[in-house]
């Protein structure tokens, strides 16, 4: 079949070569339903043989809609949120969706822009992952266009919402070395943001352990972190180190600090698991290469944003976004490695009370 004079296939070149009109090929292009499986199959071949360059833009402004998801995202330069864009970007692609993405580096300004900047850039909806607003900021939620949030930031908007449940989840891990029989357990990562958000779900998940065991907390075994990265791992831990404070165990809020944390231990000759167990949260790349390999929690990136995509894309597609926002948990798993290694202690061989 010859091309148009121009060189490039047009949409004439792919109705000859099909076989149908220039308005069935647009009706396939634009995605209208009422087009038969067989006609659609016969106008993609001929696409496919001329090597038509659909036009994108014309496109989605005759259907309304870009194709494009946008997702905002704290620090792209941390591995959970690195990894977590490559599984909402895959799980967009196998929808026929494209992915712009927005860094907001946990401060709660750019967290609350983010949501008209995105807007601007004509997304059909948005997936929200905050760490700085709180619930004072329920409002800027209350959007025009589908939004899914990630984690328990904000409760209360119309926005739907995808989490997975922090307090069980460190609970698990907590429990996990209580059950290795350790009894001095330390936590890093706490922060002060009070009653909601990740860090504070993640000690009340701590504390719950410790209670089930019998074991009163002990508040100098709660070390703080202002960031969750592995330089403030290794800060808390030479902090709990210095302190002289026994404990043969520490929990980390995610795997970043139980990197640092594994490193300032090494370099104080401590050994892992013997004479503490390390247990990290996020189950990150590396948390498997790791020398020993790191005990972690997996909160199964690839289900949140796969809910977060179908939740969203729904929203997009179907017949009335009116609905009540959704509330969908995630599960978790406990990912146990060398650095707990399922060495169990001995108290009175080990010296430490309980």
């Amino acid at each position: 079949m010859a091309r148009s004079a121009r060189g490039a296939a047009t949409m004439q070149d792919v109705a000859a070569l099909a076989g149908v009109s220039v308005k069935t090929v647009s009706n396939v292009l634009s995605g209208y339903e009422h087009v038969s499986a067989k006609m659609r199959e016969r106008v993609m071949g001929a696409v496919g043989e001329l090597d038509y360059e659909i036009n994108v833009s014309a496109r989605n402004l005759r259907v309304g809609s870009t194709r494009v998801l946008g997702l905002a995202v704290p620090e792209l330069s941390q591995a959970y949120f690195a990894e977590l864009a490559d599984a909402v970007i895959r799980a967009a692609g196998a929808r026929g969706y494209t992915v712009l993405i927005e860094q907001t580096i946990v401060d709660r300004s750019l967290e609350i822009s983010a949501v008209a900047a995105m807007r601007r850039h004509s997304i059909d909806g948005l997936i929200y992952s905050p760490l700085a607003i709180g619930p004072g900021d329920v409002e800027q939620l209350d959007v025009d266009f589908p939004l899914v949030v990630l984690g328990e930031r904000v409760e209360g908007s119309r926005a739907d919402h995808v989490t997975m449940s922090n307090v069980q989840a460190m609970k698990a891990a907590t429990l996990h070395v209580l059950s290795l029989g350790r009894r001095r357990v330390a936590v890093i990562g706490a922060q002060p943001d009070g009653p909601v958000g990740t860090a504070a779900s993640r000690l009340r998940g701590y504390t719950e352990a410790l209670a089930d065991y019998g074991i009163e907390q002990d508040p100098d075994l709660i070390i703080t972190a202002a960031l969750w990265h592995r330089t403030y791992g290794v800060e808390a831990m030479e902090r709990l180190l210095a302190s002289g404070v026994p404990f043969d165990a520490v929990v980390c809020f995610n795997d970043a600090l139980a990197l640092g944390a594994l490193r300032a231990l090494h370099k104080h000759g401590r050994r892992i698991p013997e004479d503490v167990a390390v247990v990290g949260f996020d189950d990150i790349e590396d948390s498997a290469y790791s020398t020993p390999s790191l005990t972690t929690v997996s909160p199964r990136r690839d289900e949140i944003a796969q809910k977060a995509i179908d939740i969203l894309i729904d929203r997009i597609e179907g017949p009335d976004t009116r609905l009540a926002p959704l509330h969908v948990e995630t599960g978790y798993e406990l990912i146990e490695r060398e650095s707990s290694a399922g060495v169990r202690v001995e108290r009175e061989a080990a010296g430490i009370s309980s």
